[in-house]
């Protein structure tokens, strides 16, 4: 029998990948996939209007547990009306992009980066984040913003310790979430390495989250779904209230009754930054692309809105 000691040592390891895709023993390589300059592989799908055809090229960030699949549902006739190309890709560590044991804000923009040169996006392209891949949307306004041509951000994950939050507002918002989202939260900032423990003690098994999530975690969760909520709720090395007025649009969707992310601090980062093209939609929840006609509603905006 096992005893208390070794079960304690077991559930407070991280889970380790076995092998990377594609290596012996590892999960098999079923997608498109190019090399990064420092040597990992990085998973892909394209969609859309041929990219030497396009008037519009568009990188698709993906969310928790997301796909490089996550497209926009947008109608046959606008992609095709529009000209509008877009690629999908795992973020790293997810699916069968290789893990980035030194993930942060900066190195998720230069992946962006990389795979757009790598594809011949060209100078300037688009760019949506979805969810918790809203950080990869404002990496990019961070380190890249001379490589975009417009961003969109659908309801995006929220860091409640950005500097520029009043104190009272942010507290009154992160006290409105669950008391187990809350918990989480304070692990993934004050004690990640607890992460492991937090997830198997919750593991989700059923659904159609359970099978995106066993695709997304292919390589293991401590390399895709821990590293998300470290980066996304740890230190970050700058406050996006902070950043200049970008020289291209903006835009934000935001569900007023969103349960997972609150519109009242969605609304202040526009407000405080003034740049921001603020949307509030009346209803829909967190998964905005699931209401009939928001991403063809969001492609007009995006790319023909001056």
């Amino acid at each position: 029998m096992e005893t208390f000691l070794g079960w304690f040592y077991k559930a407070f390891q991280p889970q380790k990948y076995s092998s990377l895709c594609g290596s012996p023993g590892g999960p098999p390589v079923t997608a498109q996939r190019l090399r990064l300059k420092d040597g990992r592989f990085l998973a892909y799908s394209e969609s859309g209007v041929p990219k030497d055809k396009a008037q519009f090229k568009i990188i698709l960030a993906h969310g928790f547990t997301g796909s490089r699949l996550d497209f926009l549902r947008a109608s046959p006739e606008i992609i095709e009306e529009m000209g509008i190309y877009m690629v999908g890709y795992y973020r790293a560590g997810h699916g069968e992009s290789d893990p980035n044991t030194r993930k942060w804000l900066g190195s998720e923009a230069s992946d962006v980066e990389e795979l757009a040169d790598a594809l011949e996006l060209g100078q300037k392209f688009f760019l949506v984040g979805t969810s918790m891949g809203g950080y990869v949307v404002w990496a990019c306004l961070k380190y890249i913003p001379h490589r975009l041509a417009g961003a969109a951000l659908v309801a995006p994950v929220i860091n409640y310790r950005w500097p520029r939050f009043p104190k009272d507002l942010s507290k009154e918002a992160y006290y409105q979430q669950a008391v187990g989202d809350q918990w989480l939260l304070r692990v993934a900032y004050y004690a990640p390495w607890l992460l492991n423990w937090w997830f198997r003690d919750r593991a989700i098994s059923s659904g159609i989250f359970h099978q995106r999530r066993n695709i997304s975690t292919l390589q293991g969760e401590n390399e895709s779904l821990h590293r998300d909520l470290m980066v996304m709720f740890g230190k970050w090395e700058f406050d996006p209230m902070d950043l200049p007025p970008p020289s291209f649009p903006v835009h934000l969707w935001q569900e007023c009754e969103d349960g997972i992310v609150p519109a009242s601090l969605q609304k202040y980062v526009s407000q405080r930054v003034g740049w921001i093209k603020y949307h509030e939609v009346p209803e829909g929840g967190h998964f905005l692309n699931a209401i009939p006609g928001f991403d063809d509603h969001l492609l007009k905006t995006l790319l023909l809105q001056p």
